[in-house]
């Protein structure tokens, strides 16, 4: 596969199957509810910066964030299809990101714990004091 092959665009429209499919082939649907097509389809439509790989039509990643642009930019699901990792596309859509982001804003992001060592490598710091409330209707 070669670097060219590969397409980025912001704001185009994601299906949420489209979603769901990459969130599987990427194995980051463990940690998402791929299995509530309307959850996906909030969370897509909802985002407010959404960032897309493109291999033909077939979408491979994702860089899905909600954003203020100004201070912080919480990247919630950085998700690439597991045949097309290792290729810099994960660098290349948190890159993409952060080009529309104003210089002070700073990213941030819960890691999967199978991506723990990736984000030292993209030049993330640890930051050890993350809280999570969970909704009041879970599961």
């Amino acid at each position: 596969m070669a670097e060219e092959d590969i397409r980025y665009s912001v704001g185009e429209p994601v299906a949420p199957d489209q979603y769901i499919d990459v969130l599987r082939r990427s194995g980051f649907a463990e940690r998402r509810p791929a299995d509530d097509f309307e959850c996906i389809r909030d969370m897509v439509a909802n985002a407010n910066l959404l960032v897309s790989a493109w291999h033909g039509a077939q979408l491979i990643g994702v860089a899905r964030s909600v954003t203020d642009f100004a201070y912080c930019c919480y990247l919630s699901d950085l998700a690439v299809d597991e045949k097309f990792q290792k290729h810099g596309i994960g660098r290349q859509l948190i890159s993409e990101t952060q080009q529309r982001l104003g210089p002070k804003c700073k990213i941030i992001l819960l890691a999967a714990p199978k991506a723990v060592d990736y984000y030292p490598k993209v030049g993330f710091t640890r930051h050890d004091s993350a809280w999570v409330l969970p909704g009041s209707k879970t599961p």
